[in-house]
């Protein structure tokens, strides 16, 4: 599915002429502007996926928050968003070629990790009120209890509770179940199939983070199908051989000046990797 077809961002000209125009000295960075513009990159097109490869500091992940800023959509976890990021924005512009579906999100690897880490401190907190029920339970059941007024009727249906029934059955009854905990590349991967299940465009800024190599392979089928069967459009910043190589997918060169689409297999750093293990060829051999 194609949302987003076209973006333009500004050009050296139209930077400069605002910057002259705002005369401001008590800043010493005026981000987002004069990254991008540098990269000879005014204008950029999409497909059903679209990959963005750079090193860091590439201006790939600039490019996916402006965008996803542009286009109002949703993310989890605050960015770097300077005093001119909002002028920034004002002086691009964007064509779709369908209406963006509310789903439509950035999703980026800090949301990832604050996931992975929720998870971890929501069982934590389950662990330590189960122990507390487990002495509750205990104090309830042989408690010399005495129903006075009807201020104790609460702690009488406990007692009885507590009387009628098993220890663990007390503590299930009270108490919600674990979360069920994977590996932090099992709980990312699941993370990615809950926010994109839905149609619309999905702007991923380095989702390989925390993902084994096959589980970036899984990853990279999931895309191509979200994609091709189920209505999603995807904008990638990554340094991942295996993302880069959707079927399909357009490749852009971030470190290349002016940024150039080129086939996944000409990107340099995936090069390198090639490179490296045809160098070692014969030590897989043996």
């Amino acid at each position: 599915m194609l949302y987003l077809s076209q973006f333009n961002f500004p050009g050296q000209q139209a930077e400069n002429h605002f910057i002259t125009d705002i005369k401001r000295t008590c800043y010493d960075t005026v981000y987002p502007f004069k990254i991008l513009s540098q990269l000879e990159m005014p204008v950029m097109t999409f497909e059903p996926v679209t990959i963005l490869c750079g090193g860091n500091g590439s201006g790939k992940t600039t490019a996916l928050n402006v965008i996803g800023e542009a286009l109002g959509l949703e993310r989890d976890t605050l960015y770097n968003r300077s005093s001119f990021f909002d002028d920034y924005i004002n002086l691009c512009s964007y064509r779709l070629s369908k209406a963006l579906p509310a789903a439509s999100r950035v999703i980026t690897s800090d949301d990832v990790f604050d996931y992975v880490l929720n998870l971890r401190m929501m069982n934590e907190g389950i662990d330590m009120r189960r122990e507390e029920m487990f002495e509750d339970y205990l104090d309830a059941k042989y408690s010399d209890f005495h129903f006075k007024t009807m201020e104790d009727y609460e702690r009488l249906k406990k007692v009885n509770l507590t009387r009628r029934t098993t220890q663990s059955r007390y503590v299930r009854k009270g108490l919600m179940d674990n979360v069920r905990e994977h590996s932090n590349g099992e709980s990312a991967f699941k993370y990615f199939v809950q926010k994109t299940e839905s149609e619309g465009l999905y702007l991923m800024d380095e989702p390989e983070n925390s993902l084994s190599t096959a589980r970036q392979k899984e990853l990279a089928e999931y895309i191509r199908d979200t994609a091709r069967f189920f209505g999603g459009q995807f904008i990638i910043a990554t340094h991942s051989p295996f993302i880069a190589s959707i079927e399909g997918a357009k490749v852009y060169d971030m470190d290349e000046t002016p940024v150039a689409e080129k086939k996944w297999t000409q990107i340099a750093n995936i090069r390198e990797y090639y490179d490296f293990f045809r160098e070692h060829e014969s030590e897989f051999e043996d």
